[in-house]
């Protein structure tokens, strides 16, 4: 039986044997070439299929994404699976509204001129085409059943260590993803009927690329050019 999870707040520090197997040599560095080519096949796709995927590959996903670290282990992320196709359109309905304001002005030229090139507008039929949404929360303090709350640190870089995992994850289980991130997002909360001590990160549909999908025509740096050999 899995361990009921509870807050570490003050407690004494208790170590425990961590002795995993070691790759051999020839092992590790086949295994890292092939990642490294796998995750070189990840795009950031926009025209999803309505096919259906197995829900428990996308569960398993989330469950890698909570194995990330975080800031005093403390785990500050909720991950919420929308599935019911009614609350996926009040998402992209509410999203769409946010995002058409800022492509007429709130963006700004600049990010308006960084964004052409990907092909980008206020049209989100991502949202309610993909079978699944992920939308990440980030637990800005705990709050407990009784109203205490806990203060949490390093929330923004645990949290975007976890979706990055994610994002892994589903790449690798043969799925595709978006990170979308309406700004404002408060309607999330609304929607979802989330805590006060959670604020909306990001909504990421999840499924198979349509059958007619593309994707920009843009390239990745180099290793060299993102890379530094001290």
């Amino acid at each position: 039986m899995t361990e009921h999870w509870s807050p570490i707040y003050g407690r004494e520090y208790q170590g425990t044997p961590y002795r995993p197997a070691r790759m051999s040599y020839l092992e590790s560095i086949t295994t890292s070439a092939e990642l490294r080519q796998r995750m070189g096949e990840r795009r950031t796709v926009r025209q999803f299929s309505t096919d259906h995927v197995p829900e428990q590959i996308v569960r398993d996903a989330i469950a890698v994404a909570a194995t990330a670290p975080s800031g005093a282990h403390q785990q500050p992320w909720t991950f919420v699976l929308v599935k019911n196709p009614e609350v996926r359109r009040r998402i992209r309905e509410a999203a769409e509204r946010e995002e058409q304001i800022s492509y007429d002005g709130r963006l700004g030229d600049e990010w308006l001129a960084a964004l052409r090139p990907l092909g980008t507008d206020a049209d989100k039929p991502h949202l309610t085409d993909a079978p699944y949404l992920i939308v990440v929360f980030q637990q800005r303090y705990l709050l407990e059943a009784d109203g205490t709350t806990h203060k949490h640190y390093y929330v923004d870089e645990s949290v975007g260590i976890a979706v990055g995992m994610l994002l892994t994850a589903l790449h690798l289980s043969g799925l595709a993803a978006l990170t979308h991130t309406p700004s404002p997002m408060r309607f999330l909360s609304e929607v979802l009927n989330r805590p006060r001590n959670e604020k909306a990160f990001a909504v990421i549909p999840v499924g198979y690329p349509a059958d007619d999908c593309e994707v920009p025509d843009i390239v990745r740096k180099s290793l060299c050019q993102v890379l530094v050999d001290i």
